[in-house]
This record gives structure tokens, C-alpha cells and sequence, in this order.
């Protein structure tokens, strides 16, 4: 059974005239009389009876009537759908963001998607940094944006560095650390520790902080809410450790973690070889002309070093 025979049947039906359903339809009239027969055989009977000037559905046309309307307009919105998708008016797109990541550090990216890709509905996904990965590796995600420090990168994905900030000590005003101008792992030691549980050098700096002079310290609060730590830390219960975009409230302060330093570069990741809808190119795009953190991405100005490189100024070239 073919679509235009579906078409053509629906043509007969609504017109019950072989010739002018044949000019609805575009079509010379035999070839249309053809198509019908070849759908009559393939269901097993007569769908009209011609009759001069009575044309009519047979029983079996008038069973079958039902299921061709619902075949065919279903084949037509699978159509209209795909045409949105491919011109970008009507496409879902859910993007995995680090739950560390502050949202307005977003706001450029979603904007410029909003003003020239108004069709694109963007589901943002909040998750740590390793169920991220996990799920843009199963599928479900097509692209997301996050870090992991300390893990070597993974082959099967694609990694578009977009900024790099440091990692703070942050305190109280009150906290004897909040007069030092920078702070080494050793000034932790004794202290008391508040513990982001989704912080994505959780595990991984207190190996390195023991390196470097730090003896240990009591955790005396764990949440995975970074609004919940910075109350604990403004209440004077203990020391956290995020950037300075994360420390967003009024009475806290923070230092710099210094010998050694932390810094995370985010990404946009996406699967390596996996064809992504035109949605992710043009938030891929997006994300290349975005500013983060006031700053370009840093794909984008080493894309734009590489060709500023690779083809000198005239001036150079003379």
C-alpha cells in the first residue's frame, strides 16, 4: 500500500467523481483509476461502485475509509513535524547543566538561542557532573555542560572548553581566615569543614590539600544545596569551598585557595560520531558566540588564534 493510493482514495471519497478527484490530486485520471484498482486488490475488493453518475463506497470502502483518514493524517504530521524539527520551529531540546554551574552564567547562552532560535524549547536538566555524563552517554541527553577534574577525558566524547574560574575558601566575615589576602591547605587544618556534596573536586582536592601541608579537618555539614552551605558558612559553622560566582550571599567572603590552586574549565560536551539534531548545532553555535564569565569561550578564541595563525594579515605575508 502506497501514500498516493491512501491520497487518491480519500480524493474519490470526498469528491465521489474519478475526474475531479484526479485534477484535486494532480494527476491524469487513469493513473488515479490505476492506483485504486491496485489498492482494491491489495484489500481484497471493490472500494466504489460506479454506477454512470452515482459513484459511491462499496462496504468494504466505507470500513476502510476510517483507517485510511487516521494512516494518512498521521503520515502528514509526522511530516509537518519533521519539516519543524529540520527548520528549527518546533524542537525540544534538553540540555544537562552541572548543578554547580550558577544559572546566570547561562543567561547569554539561553538568550541568544531564544532570540534566533525562538522554536527551540529548551528543557534544562540540573544534575552533578558525573550523572551528566552518564545519561549523555546513554542517550539521554544530547549535549550537556560540565566538568570532572582530575579524570582524564574520555574518548567517546567531544569537549568544547567555554571558561575557566577559580575555586575559593569561603568564610564568614568574622572567620579568623576572612583577614588573609590567600589561603594554603595548611590554614585549614583543625577547621570545620562544610561539605557540597555535588562539588566536583569532592574526593579529589583533599588528596592534594594533605600534599601540601593540610592534617585533616571536621566535616560538620553535608548538603548538595549550595544556598544551605553558605547559610551554615554565614552563621559562622565552618568553611566551604566553591568560586566566587557560587558564594552568593551577603555575609560571607572569599579567598583564594592558593600552593596549590583549583580551577574548573567547563564544557560543552556532546557524543563523539553521534548525529545530533540541527537543535544541538545551532546551541553548539550559540555557545561559541556566547560571553562567559564577560569573556569569550575559550573554543572560540583558540579557533580564532588557530586561524589568525594559519592565515597571516596581507601585511605579514608581502
Amino acid at each position: 500500500m502506497e501514500m498516493h493510493q491512501i491520497r487518491y482514495f480519500l480524493a474519490v471519497c470526498e469528491d465521489l467523481n474519478f475526474t475531479r478527484a484526479a485534477e484535486r490530486c494532480n494527476v491524469a485520471q487513469p493513473s488515479l483509476t490505476r492506483a485504486i484498482k491496485l489498492l482494491e486488490e491489495e484489500l481484497g475488493g471493490v472500494l466504489f461502485h460506479r454506477e454512470r453518475t452515482n459513484t459511491h463506497l462499496s462496504e468494504l470502502g466505507r470500513m476502510v475509509k476510517p483507517h485510511l483518514e487516521q494512516v494518512y493524517a498521521q503520515t502528514e504530521a509526522a511530516k509537518r513535524q519533521a519539516f519543524d524539527f529540520a527548520k528549527l520551529k518546533k524542537t525540544r531540546l534538553r540540555l544537562g547543566v552541572m548543578c554547580t554551574i550558577q544559572p546566570d552564567e547561562l543567561i547569554d547562552l539561553v538568550s541568544g538561542l531564544q532570540l534566533r532560535h525562538p522554536g527551540i524549547e529548551l528543557e534544562v536538566v540540573d544534575a552533578s557532573a558525573a550523572q551528566l555524563e552518564s545519561r549523555l552517554l546513554n542517550g539521554d541527553l544530547e549535549v550537556a555542560i560540565y566538568c570532572i577534574p582530575g579524570q582524564e577525558p574520555d574518548e567517546r566524547l567531544h569537549y568544547m572548553p567555554l571558561f575557566r574560574e577559580q575555586f575559593m575558601i569561603v568564610v564568614s566575615p568574622d572567620h579568623p581566615l576572612a583577614q588573609r589576602n590567600t589561603i594554603r591547605p595548611r590554614d585549614l587544618t583543625g577547621d570545620r569543614y562544610l561539605n557540597r556534596v555535588n562539588c566536583e573536586f569532592y574526593c579529589y582536592a583533599g588528596a592534594l590539600w594533605r600534599e601540601h601541608g593540610f592534617e585533616g579537618c571536621e566535616t560538620v555539614y553535608r548538603s548538595e544545596r549550595d544556598d544551605w552551605i553558605l547559610a551554615m558558612i554565614a552563621a559562622g559553622l565552618g568553611f566551604g569551598f566553591m568560586t566566587q560566582r557560587c558564594a552568593k550571599h551577603p555575609m560571607v567572603v572569599c579567598r583564594p585557595m592558593v600552593d596549590p590552586e583549583f580551577w574548573r574549565e567547563v564544557n560543552l560536551v556532546t557524543v563523539r560520531g553521534r548525529p545530533h539534531s540541527p537543535a544541538v548545532g545551532a546551541l553548539v553555535k550559540e555557545a561559541m558566540q556566547a560571553r562567559w564569565l564577560g569573556q569569550p569561550a575559550i573554543a572560540a578564541s583558540v579557533e580564532k588564534k588557530r586561524i589568525a595563525v594559519e592565515q597571516p594579515s596581507p601585511e605579514l605575508a608581502q
